[in-house]
């Protein structure tokens, strides 16, 4: 390829210097979002951003700064120590002395300190001398100290969707100056969709191959260098498997996945969602699909499914690839071999079904709240039997709207501990019964 290579990395390059370059992350800096009213009102608070790696909590952090005019500090957890923290400090004293001039510190890793290493900033934060803008890749409820982390607002940065690390990728494409623009690069779709897939939601991971890919770009018949498919995999060190997201291959995959834990086989489900994991899906989505199947198709036939899926949902994100992996196929294994029922899927489909057909029906009076004078004097709660004060903990009183009373909407299964739940109902149901007939003839 053509052109003199630059000594940066085109990541570091390509780093937005403005909100307008800022990509993803719009739940904070879009419009009439927190951060845009902040930098407005230049009142910036200390701060902590949680998010994976290449979601631009440091990016952010220069841009925050520099929209509020405040000094911008670099301090790494890895390489640097508590003798710097003192030269900061007394370099922030300085710069307001001299000038009135904020300091923003920003903290890179601050997990990686230690407690007293982080009761070194709190002062200092305390005081004002300080905004501490702290990023993290861990839980900081757990690697923050508490009164740290209570003066600071945590704002949670999410991975780039596809869609906006191909906006990433294209703008590298096409910057003359800071990215690879002037080498007339052609970037195959088929190459897109991988490298997209593959970044998981890495702006870094994402630019980073890319310009290794272009470094082995080939030139094609009109002598213009093309990035395939295989230089994408050669820079990734990663076979691309047959898959889209967007497309049929991953409906025909999460298919195959969900109707081989509705049919109980743990082999096919475990197959299918290493397919999907292998071909690139992101895990997080697999986790949630897991967790619908837990409430659509095992139900309460086995209540701790939806625990556990929840469970290997959390294990991914505090792992990540590709030990959290094993999580997920647990789960999936476990969800494959319990005790299926849909009632409660059918259940809350119907009263779907009845609200759409009967509208916003009135709460009936007797068990309306009626915190007032007025609304007693109305027959708010007025007639309302307290469970508690019946035997069995058992009342004879409708719950649902005059129009639809006597409805039964989960019909339980024998499946399971549904099973136990049905012939719970019904002891309760011929309880109620008895005492309705004997409250007729009395």
């Amino acid at each position: 390829m053509s052109g003199a290579p630059l000594l940066t990395p085109l990541a570091e390059r390509m780093r937005p210097k403005s909100l307008d370059e800022f990509v993803g992350q719009g739940h904070l800096v879009g419009r009439d979002k927190l951060l845009g009213r902040l930098i407005e009102r230049r009142s910036l608070p200390s701060l902590l951003l949680w998010g994976p790696p290449g979601t631009g909590k440091t990016t952010l952090a220069r841009i925050l700064a520099t929209l509020s005019g405040a000094h911008f500090v670099f301090f790494s957890a890895v390489l640097s120590g508590v003798k710097d923290i003192r030269r900061i400090v007394d370099e922030a004293k300085e710069l307001r002395e001299r000038e009135g001039a904020q300091t923003v510190l920003f903290v890179d890793e601050i997990h990686r300190f230690n407690k007293a290493q982080q009761d070194g900033f709190l002062p200092h934060v305390e005081s004002g001398l300080l905004i501490l803008i702290g990023a993290t890749t861990e839980n900081p409820s757990f690697n923050v100290i508490a009164p740290l982390l209570s003066r600071c607002r945590v704002l949670v940065l999410s991975p780039l969707a596809e869609e906006e690390l191909e906006q990433v990728i294209e703008r590298a494409l096409h910057d003359q100056e800071r990215g690879l623009g002037r080498w007339g690069l052609i970037l195959e779709e088929a190459a897109r969709r991988h490298l997209t897939r593959m970044a998981d939601g890495d702006a870094r991971v994402a630019l980073n191959c890319l310009e290794i890919a272009a470094s082995l770009a080939e030139p094609d018949g009109e002598g213009r260098p093309r990035i395939t498919l295989a230089a994408v995999e050669e820079a990734l060190q990663r076979r691309s498997l047959r898959y889209d997201k967007t497309g049929e291959e991953h409906y025909n995959l999460i298919s195959a996945l969900h109707k081989s834990l509705r049919d109980s086989d743990p082999d096919g489900a475990l197959y299918w969602l290493a397919r999907m994991l292998a071909a690139g899906e992101e895990p997080l989505y697999v986790a949630r699909r897991l967790i619908r199947f837990a409430s659509e198709d095992v139900g309460n036939a086995d209540p701790q499914a939806l625990a556990l899926a929840l469970h290997g949902r959390d294990a991914y994100h505090t792992l990540g690839s590709p030990e959290g992996e094993l999580a997920l196929a647990q789960v999936a294994i476990y969800l494959a071999t319990a005790p299926k029922s849909n009632a409660i899927y059918r259940a809350y489909n119907q009263v779907l079904h009845d609200i759409r057909e009967t509208g916003s029906l009135e709460v009936p009076l007797h068990i309306r709240n009626a915190p007032t004078r007025l609304m007693k004097g109305l027959g708010y709660g007025q007639g309302y039997q307290y469970a508690h004060d019946h035997e069995d903990g058992l009342v004879t009183q409708e719950h649902l709207p005059p129009e639809l009373a006597g409805r039964r909407y989960y019909q339980p299964t024998n499946r399971g501990y549904e099973a136990v739940v049905k012939d719970r109902l019904t002891k309760w149901r011929e309880i109620l019964r008895q005492r309705a007939g004997k409250d007729e003839k009395g």
